[in-house]
């Protein structure tokens, strides 16, 4: 699979506006982007910290995976992602070793990422996401 690194740790929130405020007074971190993604009805925005990033992560409708996600368990930790060369070939290695995936080829995310998630029933409970940069 060939993972270079952690690319982001996503994080759902009610409100992007307040949590932004959160990681920028408090911890000092700056956002350096706001994005929304109609097709995952979600609004981001991103943080830097070291090489790795964070992505919070707050829903345009309550229908869309992140209102889901908070209605059942509320605001917190939602995905850990991974760096990969190739995101499609990355989730047909993975279903080839028994992961069962959610997405079987990738998609657009945010920051023009190629994005795939893995089912976290088979990943200890954890979703991953695995990202690539367009080629």
């Amino acid at each position: 699979m060939n993972i270079s690194h952690i690319e982001h740790i996503g994080i759902a929130v009610d409100n992007l506006e307040e949590s932004i405020k959160y990681y920028e007074k408090i911890l000092g971190l700056k956002c350096y982007a706001i994005e929304e993604v109609v097709d995952q009805k979600v609004k981001t925005a991103f943080f830097l910290v070291g090489t790795t990033k964070i992505e919070l992560l707050e829903s345009t409708s309550p229908e869309g995976p992140i209102g889901k996600f908070i209605a059942k368990k509320g605001q917190g930790i939602h995905h850990i992602a991974f760096a990969v060369k190739n995101a499609t070939e990355a989730l047909k290695l993975a279903e080839k070793r028994g992961v069962t995936l959610i997405d079987k080829e990738s998609r657009k995310g945010a920051e023009g990422l190629d994005i795939g998630f893995l089912h976290p029933k088979s990943t200890n409970g954890v979703l991953t996401e695995l990202c690539s940069k367009q080629e």
